[in-house]
């Protein structure tokens, strides 16, 4: 897995993994609810019991009430066991614990303005929130710890809260563990203790308000790495099987603070920043105030070159300690400004560090690789239809927010960005913001209506797209450039109407002619001197919009080589890719070996694979060896390695022989899965059993042989997965449990392969789980149908969801029977499902009227 591709909650890649939980909403449309009460502070005193995965401790809650006396005051609170509830400031009558929600009634209600603190005895289970990672659970003991997460609403799952990010207060963590475990939270760490049970106890003060999503605990064993940029102090925490490799995550760190203080305008925020990796972390990081949870494979070895990162990841959730910590987004529609600022200014980062067109290329790939390609999609980036609120970590909140920043930062100029960036945060800091606040703020510092801005990019879905034809009119001097907007036009998608320029090359000299875009078809006519040698629109690359512009070849010639244009070369290579000729793949050629940006080498090399031609696959092979760049060597060897051709495999043996990188050997691994022989044989089973940072040649294999669906593959993965299980993550080993069930599905005897599956189907890591259940589905085996009805009712929808879908795949495989009878059965099954809740509810009126007579 590229660290560096994957961002917070959202994949970049459009790769599956594992979200956190969430939380399903009732109704259509959501807002951010009422607070009874102003939320001043929140201690928590936990003990986590690291063999049964439970905590219990004490919640303290400071509140004022704020326009209405509280007589009963509600929290969230899921599977909380309350034991006790005492109350300074106020008397508790009594208290009511469902499996939602804490409501405690006062005895006499509380008056606005009046201070109080509710402390609330409890312990939890919790299947969300709090996380483990112990022995038992398959981790290795010296990596024993625990984690939260909040985001978006996990934070009830282990203590009573307003599980909101319209509410912010200050925050305590007290936490006891084992003497020779580290202890991390928000805030600043205000010493330790050894309590009276001989546990260490740690206590950490967060002053400055944040919201309740953003608490943290980290408890466990961890190895700490440390830097400091001026008076902050930088740590870096790592469980001990990863810490040699550790310092390749951090090293950018101070950097990245550095630049953004100076880009935005205003000193980090916060008493210091720690980062911690997380052993199966449910996603790429989470920004918690002051302490960023990362997912494990953020820890790269030096191998792989340049191919794997946490550059960005670094810098997305640093940039969240100003945009998600500092100011908060009041709701969840209002989401992309925590993850466009984030997901932009990383953007910012690698243009700080590499030059603008570092800058520049990310915002192609955002625009082309994940918005471009949403054009079906009706819902804009401020959206409040959701269901659960994890809809809203897609491509609207990230790359689309990001690109709305680079659209304004380019309509202000930088300077005038920079100002109102600095004011919005200077009069919103420590506050839950919507995106009008961002509006007023650019209003009143640049003078300019912002109204159309926000409507169509913001409020509205989609993007433009644009059909560009180009005329040159020798007789008056004139080019005549004609733009049509072809995207539907109706009550959602809106006409748009945007500035921008047109930029022509006349005998060497730029000549740029301002335009603003506002009709569905329009014509710009410009003088020139002579015929240009290029014309190119949205030369400065502020627009987001899906541009159709077919050109001559001798313009496309002249575009991909002028050297001061990068995105003028991409999308030459882009044009290039289809016209398969010998004059293209000679251009094509000479851009992948000599041109400077490593991203226009990557197009080139993409172009040439798309040609397909025996022509174009000698020139990939013929550079794959001399490229210095890894990521380049990358894109030079995938598409070679995976054609099809007779002299494929030996091309494949060839990188496998001579490639040192261990990232480009595992595209090449996969590659075999294309191919049956003896040899492949030999090659895959020598890579089952090669050991690799992260197990990623393992991985590449398991990959291959899933692909070559041979069920001799079957003993041999069967023995990898029993011996070296310990080694996987719970998301490789769960590809391996599903790469068994398809191979053995093939099989007459199903046996002992769903024996093998059979033993993890009760295992603590939720996703070797759901892989053994699915599994099971996937084996074909009827015999597994009595195991996977036993988890068909699971009260975690996610187990529930994947032994239903599992049983309807061997009912695939059993006869079926006639489809009326089918149709009988199911209305029965209704039938009886409704019986059920109407006889549930007649009992439960009935001891209502005998509770009151």
């Amino acid at each position: 897995m590229q660290a560096s591709e994957i961002i917070c909650r959202y994949c970049a890649e459009g790769r599956a993994h594992a979200m956190p939980l969430g939380l399903d909403l009732d109704g259509r449309y959501h807002y951010a609810p009422d607070r009874q009460v102003d939320v001043l502070h929140i201690k928590l005193d936990v003990t986590p019991d690291f063999d049964k995965r439970t905590v219990a401790g004490t919640t303290s809650i400071t509140a004022t009430p704020i326009a209405e006396a509280v007589d009963i005051l509600r929290l969230d609170a899921i599977d909380l066991d309350i034991k006790a509830i005492r109350c300074d400031g106020a008397k508790v009558l009594d208290h009511i614990s469902s499996r939602s929600d804490l409501r405690i009634a006062f005895a006499e209600p509380i008056p606005v303005g009046q201070k109080f603190t509710v402390h609330i005895d409890y312990a939890a289970q919790p299947l969300a929130g709090l996380y483990f990672r112990t022995p038992e659970m398959g981790y290795p003991a010296t990596d024993t710890h625990i984690w939260t997460q909040g985001e978006t609403h996990e934070a009830r799952h282990w203590f009573p809260c307003f599980d909101y990010p319209n509410e912010r207060s200050s925050t305590e963590v007290i936490c006891h563990v084992p003497k020779d475990m580290t202890v991390l939270s928000n805030g600043q760490r205000m010493g330790e203790e050894i309590d009276a049970d001989g546990l260490k106890s740690v206590r950490w003060l967060q002053e400055k308000p944040h919201a309740n999503y953003l608490i943290c605990l980290v408890a466990g064993h961890l190895e700490k790495l440390e830097k400091q940029y001026r008076d902050i102090p930088l740590g870096f925490y790592t469980q001990p099987s990863l810490f040699p490799h550790a310092a390749n995550s951090f090293r950018d760190t101070p950097q990245i603070m550095e630049f953004y203080e100076q880009e935005i305008g205003v000193d980090y925020p916060w008493v210091k920043y720690d980062q911690v990796t997380i052993r199966d972390f449910s996603a790429g990081g989470m920004e918690n105030t002051t302490m960023t949870t990362l997912m494990h494979n953020t820890i790269f070895s030096e191998a792989t070159e340049n191919i794997r990162s946490s550059r960005s990841l670094d810098a997305h959730e640093l940039a969240h300690q100003w945009f998600g910590d500092y100011v908060t987004c009041k709701d969840w529609s209002h989401l992309w400004l925590n993850e466009g600022f984030a997901t932009y200014y990383t953007h910012l980062y690698e243009g700080h560090k590499y030059g603008r067109d570092a800058l520049l290329y990310g915002l192609y790939r955002d625009a082309t690789g994940r918005i471009l390609t949403q054009d079906k999609d009706k819902k804009p980036i401020v959206y409040n239809g959701y269901k659960n609120a994890m809809e809203q970590f897609d491509y609207r909140s990230y790359p689309k927010g990001s690109w709305v920043l680079h659209m304004l930062r380019s309509q202000l100029g930088e300077d005038l960005y920079r100002q109102c960036i600095k004011a919005y945060l200077e009069k919103h800091a420590l506050t839950s913001v919507v995106s009008d606040d961002l509006r007023q703020v650019i209003e009143d510092l640049s003078g300019r209506p912002m109204d159309r801005f926000f409507d169509q990019w913001v409020y509205h879905p989609r993007h433009p797209d644009l059909d560009i034809r180009y005329k040159w009119m020798p007789k008056q001097g004139l080019a005549k450039v004609t733009i049509k907007q072809t995207q539907p036009i109706n009550d959602d998608v809106l006409l748009y109407r945007f500035p921008t320029r047109l930029r022509f090359v006349v005998d060497g000299k730029v000549i740029d002619h301002n335009i603003e875009v506002s009709k569905v078809e329009e014509d710009f006519y410009v003088p020139l001197d002579a015929q240009p040698t290029i014309v190119r629109f949205d030369p400065e690359y502020t627009v987001l919009a899906k541009v159709k512009f077919d050109k001559s070849n001798e313009q496309l010639k002249a575009q991909i080589e002028n050297q001061d244009d990068m995105i003028g070369r991409l999308l030459a290579c882009d044009l290039l890719a289809s016209r398969k000729t010998h004059a293209s793949v000679e251009l094509l050629e000479k851009t992948l070996n000599e041109d400077p940006f490593y991203g226009v080498r990557i197009a080139a090399a993409k172009a040439l694979a798309k040609h397909g031609s025996d022509e174009a696959y000698a020139v990939l092979k013929k550079s794959w060896a001399s490229q210095q760049d890894a990521k380049v060597r990358l894109a030079t060897v995938e598409p070679i390695v995976k054609r099809y051709h007779d002299d494929t495999p030996e091309l494949i043996a060839d990188v496998l022989e001579t490639e040192k990188n261990p990232a480009i050997q595992a595209v090449a691994i996969r590659a075999l899965g294309r191919f049956q022989s003896d040899a492949t044989r030999q090659q895959l089973q020598r890579f089952l059993d090669t050991p690799s940072f992260n197990n990623e040649l393992t991985v590449a294999a398991i990959n291959a042989i899933g692909q070559l669906n041979d069920p001799a593959y079957t003993a041999p993965l069967m023995q990898v997965l029993e011996q070296r299980q310990a080694e996987f993550s719970a998301r490789d080993f769960g590809t391996g449990l599903t790469t068994l069930a398809q191979l053995a599905k093939l099989a007459d005897d199903k046996q002992a392969v769903r024996g093998f599956l059979t033993r993890f189907v009760n295992h603590p890591q939720q996703g070797v789980q759901t892989a053994s259940i699915g599994a099971l589905g996937k084996l074909g085996d009827p015999q597994a149908l009595s195991v996977l009805k036993a988890f068909a009712d699971s009260s975690d929808s996610r187990i529930s969801k994947t032994a239903n879908t599992a049983i309807g795949q061997l009912n695939e495989v059993k006869p079926t029977a006639p489809k009326e009878l089918i149709e009988l059965r199911k209305n029965l099954q209704a039938m009886k499902q409704e019986s059920e809740k109407l006889e549930k509810k007649l009992d439960e009126i009935q001891k209502q009227l005998e509770a009151q007579k």
